[in-house]
Protein backbone atom coordinates (compact mmCIF):
# COMPACT_ATOMS: atom_id res chain seq x y z
CA UNK A 1 0.00 0.00 0.00
CA UNK A 2 1.14 3.83 -1.23
CA UNK A 3 0.12 6.67 1.03
CA UNK A 4 0.31 10.02 -1.24
CA UNK A 5 0.79 13.41 0.50
CA UNK A 6 2.54 16.48 -0.40
CA UNK A 7 5.37 17.41 0.91
CA UNK A 8 4.45 19.14 4.88
CA UNK A 9 6.10 18.75 7.94
CA UNK A 10 4.28 16.33 9.52
CA UNK A 11 4.53 14.05 6.31
CA UNK A 12 8.16 14.18 5.78
CA UNK A 13 8.58 14.07 9.56
CA UNK A 14 11.06 10.90 10.71
CA UNK A 15 8.14 10.24 12.96
CA UNK A 16 5.59 9.60 10.27
CA UNK A 17 7.91 7.51 8.40
CA UNK A 18 8.87 4.87 11.39
CA UNK A 19 5.06 4.68 11.79
CA UNK A 20 4.00 4.06 8.05
CA UNK A 21 6.47 1.90 8.06
CA UNK A 22 5.51 0.00 11.23
CA UNK A 23 2.33 -0.71 9.46
CA UNK A 24 3.66 -1.69 6.46
CA UNK A 25 2.74 1.34 3.97
CA UNK A 26 5.01 3.06 2.03
CA UNK A 27 5.04 6.38 1.72
CA UNK A 28 5.42 9.13 -1.34
CA UNK A 29 5.05 12.94 -1.67
CA UNK A 30 4.05 15.28 -4.95
CA UNK A 31 7.16 17.32 -5.72
CA UNK A 32 8.19 20.34 -4.19
CA UNK A 33 6.20 23.57 -5.01
CA UNK A 34 3.68 21.67 -7.67
CA UNK A 35 0.30 21.16 -6.28
CA UNK A 36 -0.48 19.46 -9.30
CA UNK A 37 0.56 16.22 -8.36
CA UNK A 38 -1.74 16.36 -5.75
CA UNK A 39 -4.84 17.54 -7.73
CA UNK A 40 -7.17 14.10 -7.73
CA UNK A 41 -6.34 13.64 -4.23
CA UNK A 42 -6.92 17.18 -2.79
CA UNK A 43 -10.63 16.98 -4.65
CA UNK A 44 -11.57 13.80 -3.53
CA UNK A 45 -10.57 14.81 0.68
CA UNK A 46 -12.40 18.75 -0.08
CA UNK A 47 -15.73 16.38 -1.29
CA UNK A 48 -15.08 14.19 1.02
CA UNK A 49 -15.38 16.51 3.73
CA UNK A 50 -17.98 18.55 2.36
CA UNK A 51 -20.54 15.59 1.66
CA UNK A 52 -19.86 13.31 4.74
CA UNK A 53 -20.11 14.39 7.95
CA UNK A 54 -18.01 12.58 10.09
CA UNK A 55 -19.14 12.65 14.27
CA UNK A 56 -15.73 12.94 15.64
CA UNK A 57 -17.20 10.92 19.06
CA UNK A 58 -16.77 7.84 16.98
CA UNK A 59 -16.09 4.78 18.91
CA UNK A 60 -13.99 2.82 17.35
CA UNK A 61 -11.53 2.84 14.44
CA UNK A 62 -13.62 0.30 12.67
CA UNK A 63 -16.87 2.71 12.61
CA UNK A 64 -14.48 5.12 10.95
CA UNK A 65 -13.62 2.49 8.70
CA UNK A 66 -16.93 1.76 7.41
CA UNK A 67 -17.89 5.11 6.62
CA UNK A 68 -14.71 5.67 4.75
CA UNK A 69 -14.96 2.47 2.79
CA UNK A 70 -18.60 3.78 2.11
CA UNK A 71 -17.91 6.94 1.04
CA UNK A 72 -15.39 5.47 -1.31
CA UNK A 73 -17.26 3.12 -3.16
CA UNK A 74 -20.03 5.71 -3.65
CA UNK A 75 -17.62 8.47 -4.97
CA UNK A 76 -16.22 5.89 -7.05
CA UNK A 77 -18.75 3.67 -8.58
CA UNK A 78 -22.22 6.28 -7.59
CA UNK A 79 -21.36 9.61 -8.39
CA UNK A 80 -21.73 10.94 -10.99
CA UNK A 81 -19.11 14.31 -11.69
CA UNK A 82 -19.30 17.05 -14.44
CA UNK A 83 -15.83 17.10 -15.55
CA UNK A 84 -16.10 13.45 -16.28
CA UNK A 85 -19.07 13.57 -18.60
CA UNK A 86 -21.41 12.67 -16.08
CA UNK A 87 -20.13 9.37 -15.19
CA UNK A 88 -18.68 7.98 -12.11
CA UNK A 89 -14.68 7.43 -11.38
CA UNK A 90 -15.08 4.13 -12.25
CA UNK A 91 -17.46 4.19 -15.27
CA UNK A 92 -15.55 6.71 -16.88
CA UNK A 93 -12.38 4.87 -16.82
CA UNK A 94 -13.76 1.84 -18.61
CA UNK A 95 -15.50 3.62 -21.55
CA UNK A 96 -12.42 5.26 -21.72
CA UNK A 97 -10.52 1.33 -21.84
CA UNK A 98 -13.05 0.17 -24.71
Amino acid sequence: MILHSDQGFNYTSNQYHKKLKKIGIQGSHSRKGNCLDNTCIESFFSHLKTEKYIDHSLKQKKELIQILEEYMYLYNYKRFQKKLDQCAPVEYRLTLAA
